[in-house]
């Protein structure tokens, strides 16, 4: 089987987009090169196709109920109009997916899952809505087909996102973070929200796979006096390394709990019963084995890269854990990575080690994130 292409993909074909497989997807890794994205979104904004991502709607009377009960946070924190961080567990508190969740409306959800969780998702989902009492109160679809999306981010964002769209009611510039609200452009409907995946200040926009080509142009010609280039997984992937966002894959998996990876803020145990509740709630009364810590390198070296094992430091050196990611950091011109170890070694400034090519390269915990916008 081929891979899947967005609604995109003959523009980034056009622009002269380097193009890899990601989650069965054709995407762009970068169009001038991953450092030039990288400070673009940094210093002006930048403009991803995300349209691989998937969105699955959930409504009815019992929808809330029934996302409460398979989903990690709470969904009775929400608003219409308000969206918030969530993780989708299995029975061992393991994390099958990290996605967001909004409410669309009084008795309607959107979930926003990672490309390459979005069949594992849907039917974990389906199956936990089999064995619901209410399931003929909740109608779950997957929407992911019909829609396609881009992310623009980065501080001069906000200067000219209400360009993009006619105007109404609502100005994409005015939504608060974790909001979401129904705009227009070209005479469709579509849902612009405010969140993010960079550090930086952005912008969400998911609008029928029709008018994404349109949607596309509009924005780069709006941003384009303002320092938007279009940008790649590859920037994507180092913004979101230094803002220490976890990536599926390699910081979570369905071994990895989210209090191993130091998402206990999004984990709503005094909400009732959940899917993989009782191994959380055990997990934290006893203390995690190992910790997520985020790491620098303390000397000139090669990056760190996923798989790298680390190690204590000292005259007798233990093995610890690998980096989970790693890269070669734009913004702070220094090696940074995300690893587990045991939580002795968890704490900021402690002295690791990084196997970088045989040598055992040091390196120091440190507080996340590595950046954060001022």
């Amino acid at each position: 089987m081929g891979l899947k292409r967005t609604p995109l993909d003959a523009a980034h074909q056009h622009l002269g987009a380097r193009l890899i497989e990601f989650g069965g997807w054709q995407m762009p890794l970068y169009y001038t090169s991953i450092v030039q994205e990288h400070q673009a979104v940094r210093a002006a904004a930048g403009l991803f196709d995300v349209s691989h991502m998937g969105q699955i709607r959930a409504r009815g009377p019992a929808a809330a109920e029934f996302l409460n009960g398979v989903l990690t946070n709470d969904l009775r924190k929400l608003p219409p109009g308000r969206g918030q961080y969530t993780l989708l567990c299995n029975e061992r508190g393991g994390v099958v997916d990290d996605l967001y969740a909004f409410r669309t409306g009084p008795e309607e959800y959107l979930l926003i899952t990672n490309a390459s969780r979005l069949e594992a998702d849907a039917l974990r989902l389906e199956g936990r809505l089999a064995g619901c009492a209410r399931r003929g109160d909740v109608d779950l679809e997957n929407l992911s087909d019909h829609f396609g999306a881009v992310a623009v981010q980065g501080p001069k964002s906000a200067a000219f996102i209400d360009a993009c769209f006619q105007p109404g009611p609502r100005a994409a510039s005015g939504l608060r973070k974790n909001e979401i609200a129904p705009l227009h452009f070209m005479g469709q409907s579509l849902l612009v929200s405010r969140t993010g995946y960079t550090g930086e200040d952005g912008f969400e926009v998911i609008a029928p796979a029709q008018t994404m080509v349109a949607l596309w142009n509009k924005v780069l010609e709006a941003g384009r006096p303002f320092g938007l280039k279009p940008a790649g997984l590859g920037a994507r992937d180092t913004l979101r390394m230094e803002a220490a966002f976890p990536l599926y894959g390699h910081e979570l998996d369905e071994n990895t709990t989210p209090l191993e990876a130091g998402l206990g803020a999004f984990v709503a145990l005094d909400k009732g019963d959940f899917t993989g509740r009782a191994a959380l709630a055990g997990q934290k009364a006893a203390g995690p084995a190992r910790t997520l810590v985020c790491f620098k390198m303390a000397e000139r070296s090669a990056p760190p890269r996923p798989h790298y094992a680390l190690w204590s430091a000292g005259a007798k050196p233990e093995r610890l854990g690998e980096v989970t990611s790693g890269t070669q950091s734009p913004t702070l011109g220094v090696g940074i990575g995300m690893g587990y170890v045991p939580p002795p070694f968890a704490a900021a400034n402690t002295a690791i080690a990084v196997e970088i090519r045989g040598r055992q390269t040091p390196a120091f915990v440190v507080p996340r994130p590595f950046y954060r916008r001022s």
